[in-house]
This record gives structure tokens, sequence and C-alpha cells, in this order.
């Protein structure tokens, strides 16, 4: 599975640079995405294929902080982004990382409109076999990763954290901001305790981590997820509950059982000044083909697709809107476009 990920990915680079020489006459939609090696930057690299011959070109910048693309989008300085719900609302808001953007970030918000959402990963909580942690109360004291700079990732894990184990941000550890990329490496070489990465179930990453040295996952308790505060951030940070399956992962020592964990929610995103049919033909080019992606594709394979507009807070595209009334599915009042 980690082969045919790894694999895929290279095919798809070069897709993109073959789309990008080829088709000079394309529409070009300048796109931001994250981790090269998750789904944020995945998805739309398969898309890219699927767009290519209704002559859309996706041109994709990987590895950004999605809380600044967000920006970038509502600003007009791209035309799509891949957007975490967490940080669309704390930019509604101007809270957060947007605290400083003030009434800028509000007027962002107001100017970016969804296409679809889909699961993006799972936080997955790492810790060396024997590094003595074997619980969310034996990471006090520890340094934990907690995601970007500035990435709505930050809330996301100290939020997971707090509740798993009432342990608080700066108080009871100390976390660590890198990128996702980066933070892989720096968990390697020791410069923090606990690795709660965002990654796939099954992820290239994280067999390897397994294989380089025995590795734990820590699951969230069971009884955490029966509680009112547990479903109530599940519905703030666009998340929702996930598994990894026993034997996921060869060198995890406590493979044997289910990992509870939390799935978080991304959105493709556009600016409001797409055109309406470009808009729904790149929305009835990803439900069109989603399929075929979880087929071609192995760590997609667990991808949800039977709620369609499941996580997404960001109000839809007229386009967008069009394609989900046309396929019959409901569309809430919140997300349903009022121009």
């Amino acid at each position: 599975m980690n082969r045919i990920y790894r694999g895929t990915l290279g095919v798809l680079a070069a897709v993109a640079l073959s789309i990008s020489a080829g088709s000079a006459l394309a529409q070009s939609l300048k796109m931001e995405t994250g981790n090269a090696a998750g789904l944020t930057t995945l998805i739309p690299q398969l898309m890219a294929k699927s767009l290519a011959p209704m002559d859309v070109e996706l041109q994709i910048n990987a590895d950004q902080t999605l809380t600044r693309s967000a920006l970038s989008l509502g600003t007009g300085r791209i035309d799509a982004a891949i957007v975490p719900p967490p940080a669309y609302n704390a930019m509604v808001h101007a809270a957060g990382p947007y605290k400083k953007a003030g009434e800028q970030a509000t007027k962002a918000a107001s100017n970016i409109r969804s296409l679809f959402p889909f699961a993006g990963g799972v936080f997955q909580p790492i810790v060396w076999a024997d590094s003595g942690i074997e619980s969310w109360e034996d990471m006090k004291g520890k340094r934990i990763y907690i995601g970007p700079p500035a990435g709505a990732a930050n809330r996301q894990i100290t939020g997971l954290i707090k509740l798993s184990s009432n342990l608080e941000v700066d108080t009871d550890y100390d976390p660590v901001r890198l990128g996702w990329g980066a933070g892989v490496q720096a968990f390697q070489d020791g410069q923090f305790d606990v690795f709660i990465g965002a990654f796939p179930i099954g992820a290239a990453a994280v067999q390897q981590l397994s294989l380089q040295r025995k590795i734990r996952l820590i699951s969230v308790p069971e009884d955490i997820l029966a509680t009112d505060a547990w479903a109530d951030y599940l519905d703030r940070m666009g998340e929702t509950n996930a598994t990894v399956a026993a034997g996921t992962y060869d060198g995890q020592v406590n493979n044997d059982t289910d990992i509870r964990a939390a799935a978080y929610a991304m959105v493709f995103a556009v600016n409001k000044a797409m055109d309406d049919d470009l808009a729904y033909k790149i929305t009835k080019a990803y439900w069109d083909n989603v399929e075929d992606y979880k087929k071609t594709v192995a760590v997609l394979a667990q991808l949800p697709t039977d709620q369609p507009l499941a996580g997404n807070n960001i109000v839809l595209h007229p386009g967008a809107a069009r394609y989900y009334t046309e396929m019959g599915i409901a569309i809430p009042s919140s997300l349903a476009p009022s121009e």
C-alpha cells in the first residue's frame, strides 16, 4: 500500500508537469495545498489529471501553511485552496492566527466559497515504544508536536490533548510547532517526545517510522467519545470519529487493537469570483471520479463519501450548489449560497 501511495505521488507530479507544459490554451488556476505527502495535495493532484481534458489546469503550490492560503484565497491572490474548517471559522471572527489581520480577515472570509469537503486525514498520536509514554496522562511535562506555526491544526491538536488528558498547553507540556515534513524528521532526531501527526490511515511516513524503530499509537479514551464535550469539539473543529484498524502498521507494538482517533475535514474552496460554470465543472469532476481515485490509490480506500457535505462550514459556490441540487443532495441552510 505504501509503495502504491509513494509511486502515485511521483506519477502525479509528472502529470502535473506535463499538463503545465502542454496546455497553453487551458484555463489556469493557481491553487495552494498543504503537506505534499498528504491528502490535501494528493486529491488536487488527482483532480488535475481529471480536469486536464476539460482544458482546466491546476497550478498546485504544495507545502503551504493553509491558514495563510485561506487569506490569500479571500484576497484574490490565488484562485483555489484547501481550507481547514477551523481556519475559516477563525477568519470569520478575526480570531486565532487572524487576530492581527482584523477586518481584513473578516472581509477575506466573505470572499471564500466551497466546492466540496473531504476527510483530510487522521490525527495519529505517535510515541517511540521505549519512551515510557503509554497514555495521554504520561505526556505531562513532555515536548509535543502540534503542527505548523500558526496552522489550524494547533487548535485541533491542543483541543484533542485537553479532552483526552486535561493537560493544558504551555502549562502541562511544551508545544512544538514545525511544518509537517520537518516534523517527521525532527521526531526521528529526538527533538520532541510525542508526534501528533496528521496522516491518512496507513500513511507511508508512519509505516517508515515504525520500521525504523518500534512505535506506539495512543488511543482517545473510550469514555471521552461518549461525552457532549467530545461531540462539541468535533463539531467546532470540523472533525469526525475515526479508527486506525489493528494491524495497520507493522512496527506498532500495540497494533493488536483498534486505535480511536479524530479525522479532520478539509474543504476544496475557491474565490467567490470564480465563474459558476467552472465551479460546477470542478465539483462534478471530483464526484464523478472519486470512486476511481479510491480504487487507484490504496491510501484513499477508506475516504468516506456517503455524506457529501459533512464537515463543511463554508457557504457553497453557486456553481457547486447547482451540482448538488441536480444530484438531489440536500443543502443545509448554513451552506446555501445567497448570491
